[in-house]
Formats: structure tokens, sequence, C-alpha cells
């Protein structure tokens, strides 16, 4: 008698299973590929005559392009954070990677908030979502929301490729240094590997739903590429703006595995049922290359920072070639793929769905926040672009609505207004000019901060030295202090 009941218990999970099977193959698989340090001009579709991306070119074309897409942060653990959970960073607190008082503490005004440095487990985030509606998760690639022990496995993920506390790779060539995954033969390069694990991965739950988190370490420093790529692209005509025969290599990498998963997803009858994302966690750094015409790059908050390159492709769902110019974030990742899946519970976000753009429908009217209340010290100081010579960013806060941006500066209280349809270079500053405008934007950051409780530093710092910054400045003036400042950046 146990055995039959049993058995029909059995039968019974099994017809529970296939049920479910149907329901799930009503929903897409979702990839979402997140380069890093990529900057917004560093493709050929976006322009670039000297980078090589005809397999993200192809993903472009087969779907919806965003010219005026941001990472929610300028530089990657804060950048991620908000992607994953879909919320502003005094949600989770997480502003830089390690301390927020960074350079030199004579050149500080003021005492910076204190960063947190990992993703609360108790967050339901992106993944984990996914996995309650059943679907198979993948990580393969840079994690760093965290310290040890604070991996994708804990947070939603059924396996990790690569990913742990670490923001760069170490070397991009076997035996790897920092990536979580057993060696290759030597000099097998990390991107390929990466590549390679994800199709296995898709071949593997071809029929299941999938979600295929791939944040590629590349092209993070440090600059590696394949010698022949670099020999390639040393023989190729440049310009002033991107130059870098191993950082070309190194995209050319990139977009050949990008390539491998568009190839795999094809093969295997899945691209009608796979929705496929591809962004950058931050704009790219401007001494490596320049993202021109945006001002600056990776760390500064204005658009060189914070604008990224974004294509979301998902056949006969969104319209192959479209484009937009909608302002959408990274935190608008999270609320879509909520309504896509069709995820009905209550969940606090953000961001917003942006399934109403897909669809050719009136896109709810909303601002863009940015919020570091602490320093990031240059990258290169006399070709960071930033606030000044001695930080790329200085605490602030940073709005954009239609086409105003505001920034403001805590040390001095000081503001800058920028059109950016007329000036996407952010190079005329017109606070003395447009105070109507100024004073719009201020109180709508204000009451965005009052709302989200958002940390605003206000205590001096004893050791700041005027006279000390003063030199500082002449010798950078002179030339006489070399420009780079952080030779193994990990921010």
């Amino acid at each position: 008698m146990n055995n039959f009941k049993s058995k029909i218990l059995i039968l019974l999970l099994f017809i529970f299973s296939c049920q479910n099977n149907i329901v799930d193959k009503e929903k897409p698989n979702v990839v979402l590929i997140v380069a890093d340090d990529l900057g917004w001009s560093d493709l050929s579709y976006m322009g670039s005559t000297y980078y090589e991306t005809p397999n993200i070119d192809k993903l472009s074309k087969s779907g919806m392009t965003f010219y005026n897409g941001y990472a929610s942060s300028a530089n990657c653990a804060p950048s991620r954070a908000s992607m994953l959970t879909g919320k502003y960073h005094p949600f989770h607190g997480i502003y830089s990677v390690k301390n927020s008082d960074r350079g030199n503490k004579k050149t500080r005004k003021i005492i910076p908030i204190k960063t947190k440095t990992k993703l609360e487990l108790e967050y339901f985030i992106l993944p984990e979502m996914l996995k309650s509606k059943g679907y198979s998760t993948g990580h393969f690639g840079k994690w760093h929301m965290g310290p040890k022990g604070y991996y994708p496995e804990q947070m939603g993920f059924d396996i990790n490729i690569g990913g742990n506390e670490h923001g760069g790779p170490g070397s991009y060539f076997s035996p790897y240094k920092y990536p979580n995954m057993s060696n290759g033969p030597k000099d097998e390069y990390l991107t390929d590997r990466l590549g390679d694990e994800v199709v296995k991965f898709i071949e593997k739950n071809k029929g299941n739903n999938f979600f295929a988190y791939v944040p590629f370490f590349s092209v993070h420093t440090p600059i590696q590429s394949k010698s022949e790529y670099e020999k390639k692209y040393r023989n190729k005509e440049s310009n002033e703006y991107h130059n870098r025969e191993d950082y070309a290599g190194m995209i050319q990498s990139l977009d050949e595995n990008i390539g491998k998963i568009l190839e795999k997803i094809e093969k295997l009858n899945l691209s009608k049922n796979t929705l496929i994302i591809f962004t950058s966690d931050n704009g790219g750094i401007k001494a490596i290359s320049n993202q021109y015409p945006l001002r600056a790059g990776k760390g500064s908050y204005y658009e060189g920072g914070i604008k990224v390159p974004m294509i979301f492709s998902w056949p006969e769902k969104i319209e192959a070639g479209s484009t937009s110019d909608e302002r959408i974030s990274n935190i608008d990742f999270y609320p879509t793929i909520k309504s896509i899946i069709g995820y009905n519970e209550t969940i606090n976000l953000d961001g917003e769905d942006l399934t109403p753009i897909f669809n050719s429908k009136a896109f709810k009217k909303r601002e863009l926040y940015f919020h570091f209340p602490i320093y990031l010290e240059p990258y290169n100081i006399h070709l960071d672009s930033g606030s000044d010579p001695l930080f790329r960013t200085r605490p602030g806060s940073v709005i954009i609505k239609d086409n105003w941006k505001l920034h403001h500066y805590y040390e001095d209280n000081n503001f800058e207004l920028y059109n950016l349809e007329n000036d996407i270079s952010e190079s005329k500053n017109l606070i003395n000019i447009n105070k109507e405008k100024k004073a719009e934007l201020l109180k709508d950051l204000n009451n965005w901060r009052s709302k989200n409780n958002a940390p605003i530093p206000n205590k001096l710092n004893p050791f700041y030295d005027q006279k000390y910054v003063d030199s500082l400045i002449i010798l950078i003036n002179k030339n006489k202090i070399s420009g780079k400042v952080n030779k193994n950046e990990t921010s």
C-alpha cells in the first residue's frame, strides 16, 4: 500500500512539474551581459573606427539601442549593487570599494560618509526573484559584492564561475590570479573561458528557463590583450580618442565571446524566447579611452563617467533596429524583467518598467538621481577632466531631469547646471544664467534626498590644508607632478 502511495505521489509530482514547464515556456530566458569599464563610445555601432565590435553591432541591430543609457554609479561596486537591487544607493549604502576617504587627507575639506562594502544577504535581488519563478541561474565573471564568502551562490545563483570578492582579475591569462574557477591550459584567455562557460550553461539548460548573468571582467585593468590582437591594432590607423592597441584587443575578445553566446542561442532556436540585455557597469577610464564628446570618465559624475552602452534585444517583442533617446538606468533592469516574467508580488523598487518603450507607448516622466557622498581620487591628474585635478569626484549629488543636469557638491555648496541637449560635453555652466531651472532641480533633489534619507557629509576634516592644496595645483599646472596616480586601480 505504501509503495502504491509512493508511486501515486511521484506521478502527481511529475504531472505538476510538466505543468510548470508549460507555464515556464511562456517566459523568456534572460541573458544580462555587463562589460566592465567599457565606455559609451567604445563600440563601432557608436561610431568608433578603431575598435571593432561586429557582434555587439549585430545585437544592436536585432533590438533597441538606447543612446541615453546610464549606469547608476560612476564606479563598479555601487553600480552593480543598484542594478541587482533595483534601488538607489541610500538603500544599500555601497558608494565605493573599500574606504570612502580616498585621496590625500590634506586635500579633503569634509569627512565623507562611510561606505558599506557588502550587499546584504537579506536583500531580495534580481537572481533570487528569477530563481523563485523556476529559472536556472548562472553567474559568469566578476561579482565584487562583498568580502570573502559573500559569493553569488549565497544570493540566488545555482552556479558561479569566476565571481568572488575581487574587483579585477589580476591576470587575463591562465593560470589565473583571482577568478574563482579552475585554471585552464597555460595562457588560456579569461574572456574566452567565460564565454565558453556561458555557452555550456545555455546548452545544459536549453529545456529550462535560464538566467545567465555575464559580468565579464573585460575591459577592466590590467589592460592585457592577446599578443596577435595587440599587433593587429598596432598596425591600424587610430585617432586622438581611441588609440591603445592593447585595449582594442581586449574589446575584440569581449565582442567575440558575446558572439559565441549569440550564436549558441541562435543554433538552439532560442532567440525568440530570450531577452538579451547588454551594458557596462560605468563609463570608460578617460586616460585609456577618451569618451569624447562626453566629459571625463569612470569615477566622475560628468557624462563620461555614467553614460554607458545599453541594448535590449528580444526578437518579435522588441522591434529590430529600433532606437530610443529616453534616459534610462541600470536600476530599471529589475522592474523590467519582473514585469516581463510576470512576477506579481510587490517589491519596492526605484527603477521603472521599460516595456512601454519597447511597445512605443508613453513612458513615465521621471528624474535620474546619483548620490556620491564620498571622495574618489584621480586616475590621471592631467587627463581625468573631473571636478578638479585632485579628485575625479568630490562628495555630491546629481539630478538629471528632461535635458537638464544639476551637480551639487557639498564641500563649498557649489552647483553646476548644464543643458545636455545643447551641451553634451558639459562645458558651459549655466548656474548663474538660469536660476529658475536651478531652483526647480534643487527642489526635486532635496525632496529625493529627504525621502530616501540620503546621508550628507557636513563635518569638517581637521587635516585639510588649503596651502598644501594650492601648492599641488600650481605644480600640476606646471606639469611637475606625474599624471598617473593609481597604477593598479581596483575601484
